[in-house]
């Protein structure tokens, strides 16, 4: 718990950039009809026994706009490479040349595109909720800071003001991201 006002606001302003980062990778993940290596960051390989994100055994590199060519550092590890692709929730399987793996995304359908659209929503939706909590949290330390004797009422008011307009900004940097996913969604 914070001890000063300005504590409160330097915590809640640091958790919600934190939010907010997250939430961009939350998006970043959702697959668009583009190749890009950010759909991949979820995806752990079992290297020499030990779980290890994908983007740590091997290199990637788009060469065409939908198409994602994945080169392992150590090509024994390729099928297992290949295993923790098919094993993720991308929906693609992966082409195997014995050097280097192609992930080929088809055009997506207009169909396909509204369920994507709808899933950024719910995404942005969760991203908004954690910085309104983070509100909330922030909110009941003012409290419990006029409750301390350590804010006047006034204080506590005004205190209560700007944390509002701290969760606007950062609410708002949900929204463009969202703004932007569907834009992307939308181009291809």
């Amino acid at each position: 718990m914070a001890d000063t006002k300005g504590e409160v606001f330097s915590q809640a302003e640091e958790k919600m950039r934190k939010a907010v980062s997250v939430n961009l990778e939350e998006l970043s993940t959702i697959r668009s009809g583009r190749a890009t290596p950010q759909l991949l960051n979820k995806v752990m390989v079992d290297y020499y026994g030990t779980k290890t994100p994908l983007n740590q055994v091997a290199n990637m590199a788009v060469p065409e706009p939908r198409v994602l060519m994945i080169t392992p550092y150590d090509p024994n590890s390729l099928s297992d490479i290949e295993k923790a692709i098919q094993a993720s929730d991308i929906g693609i399987n992966p082409n195997n040349d014995g050097k280097v793996i192609r992930l080929v995304f088809p055009q997506l359908t207009e169909e396909r595109r509204k369920e994507l659209v709808k899933l950024a929503h719910g995404r942005a939706e969760e991203g908004r909720v954690a910085v309104r909590a983070i509100r909330r949290h922030s909110k009941q330390d003012l409290e419990r800071m006029k409750k301390d004797g350590k804010l006047s009422e006034d204080e506590e008011r005004g205190a209560e003001n700007q944390l509002q307009k701290l969760t606007d900004k950062y609410t708002s940097q949900v929204d463009e991201n969202l703004k932007r996913k569907e834009a992307e969604l939308s181009e291809i």
